[in-house]
């Protein structure tokens, strides 16, 4: 499955997620319901996955989790706040780097239609670069 098939599958699971349940609940309902949708279309599923820190050759576990790692490449973050803050971003796209992946998915699913809380992040570190990209 490429990249790009992966991530429109996510995002067509959480619209079917937030349909069911709607705004309102807590991140770690959206999550565990995402989750279970992924993994019914037989996608691999790692809930929150430990993300180590490597300092100078040392990994160090300091309690960093990715929401979701699907298929071992596509990161998702869920929310569910009134307003993303740009640390929500970059609290994304630092979990990319640390993982060593590509892209990522920050997904409120407080909003009234989910696609306006959907924010695709992409890894492309040369620097101080951040793309973000809204499907």
């Amino acid at each position: 499955m490429l990249l790009n098939e992966i991530t429109s599958a996510i995002i067509g699971a959480a619209i079917k997620v937030h349909s069911r349940l709607g705004p309102g609940l807590l991140e770690s309902a959206y999550r565990v319901c995402l989750a279970y949708e992924l993994r019914q279309s037989g996608m691999q599923v790692v809930e929150e996955q430990p993300i180590p820190v490597i300092y100078e050759s040392i990994r160090l576990e300091c309690g960093f989790r990715a929401d979701l790692c699907v298929e071992d490449v596509v990161l998702v973050e869920c929310k569910a706040k009134e307003i993303l803050h740009p640390r929500d971003k970059a609290q994304v796209l630092s979990h990319l780097r640390l993982m060593k992946r590509e892209v990522g998915l920050l997904i409120n699913f407080h909003e009234t239609v989910l696609k306006n809380g959907i924010q695709r992040i992409v890894n492309r570190y040369q620097g101080d670069d951040l793309m973000i990209d809204t499907p």
